[in-house]
């Protein structure tokens, strides 16, 4: 069965947790290289529902999306149509932006990122209602003061236009704090019953040549809220680790590594040296020595080096043509602000701004 990812902030020194919904969506002009509306729905930072300028309807992407289809299909109507009606509300944006920047023509990108973060200990929202425009901060909704914050003199105009419309505010506000909550913690109750126990992952030490870092590599754990660390005679190591992204695997579990620089470590201090890891609703952690006779490396002797080289070759290949029909639209909020916290329908809500 394919599994839910649940958002489980993990650190070894602090924990909290926290859960999110949040949609994303996107209008481009003069680039017909892309469809020109995108949107996507991430429950706990992973994709549920896709939808873009080129499809009828929208479509689900993740097997609880599915599952959720057959329990209620009236649900995922209020979704598809809400959706759908938000493309006409962004082109509309769109054009505004481009009239009250005086740029109305050429390539123009907007995006907007809704939504709301669940902390399930002290019942904390934070939402969020943030605009881009080419690239760039653009608006930000104040969720206190319930105006719009211009990110810079091109968007004080539509911020003065948007800070009118009191009535209008007032529903954006209503939507975050409470409606995307009520179906945040709608989807997590039908989420405990999909998801799998934690799995432990398989640790390997790697190193390239002799001289290389060794890699730390874990593989096919779950959930993806997990740390993994270098330490020395016990203390945490942040000199000389250069520490990887937690990245999916094709069965649901998912991969990282942390690098460790060797080159003034001399051998008589390896002992001295583990590699840690740490995963969310486990209390063991896995520990692994570093040892020199366990790590693997790409290493080939020189009498295979022809038959590496072909194959190596073969899969260079493979790749280029791989990734020459690759496209993956992802656009991540870094640089967005998010609106300020609050104390108190999973669609996108089509308001008038």
């Amino acid at each position: 069965m394919e599994k839910l990812m649940i958002l489980l902030l993990l650190c070894h020194e602090a924990s909290t947790v926290k859960h999110s919904l949040r949609f994303h969506a996107m209008i481009s002009s003069g680039n017909p290289n892309i469809p020109d509306y995108m949107a996507a729905a991430n429950f706990e930072e992973v994709e549920m529902a896709y939808y873009d300028s080129n499809m009828k309807t929208p479509e689900p992407r993740h097997a609880l999306m599915r599952i959720l289809i057959e329990i209620d299909r009236h649900d995922w109507e209020g979704i598809s149509k809400d959706g759908i009606n938000h493309e006409h509300l962004l082109r509309v944006q769109t054009d505004s932006f481009k009239q009250h920047s005086n740029q109305t023509g050429g390539v123009h990108i907007i995006q907007q990122m809704l939504g709301c973060d669940w902390d399930d200990e002290t019942e904390k929202v934070i939402g969020y209602n943030q605009y881009g425009y080419n690239g760039e901060d653009f608006l930000t909704f104040d969720l206190e003061t319930e105006t719009w914050i211009a990110a810079n003199p091109q968007a004080e105009t539509t911020k003065q236009e948007w800070d009118g419309n009191t009535a209008n505010n007032k529903h954006w506000k209503n939507i975050i704090i409470n409606v995307y909550p009520f179906w945040l913690k709608k989807y997590l109750i039908y989420a405990s019953g999909f998801l799998g126990r934690p799995e432990l992952p398989s640790v390997s030490l790697l190193q390239k040549t002799p001289s290389s870092p060794v890699s730390c590599h874990a593989t096919g754990f779950y959930p993806h809220r997990a740390v993994m660390f270098w330490r020395k005679d016990g203390e945490d190591l942040h000199e000389d680790v250069d520490q990887g992204e937690i990245l999916p695997n094709n069965d649901d579990t998912f991969q990282v590594r942390v690098d460790l620089d060797i080159s003034s470590v001399t051998p008589e201090d390896w002992r001295r040296y583990d590699c840690v890891f740490q995963l969310s609703g486990v209390k063991e952690d896995v520990v692994t020595k570093l040892d020199k006779a366990v790590i693997r490396t790409n290493e080939v002797p020189p009498s295979e080096f022809p038959a590496a080289a072909a194959v190596s070759g073969v899969v260079v290949g493979l790749l280029l043509l791989a990734l020459c029909g690759l496209f993956i639209w992802r656009r991540k909020h870094n640089g967005f602000r998010p609106a300020n916290t609050s104390d108190s329908s999973f669609p996108l809500d089509a308001a008038s701004n």
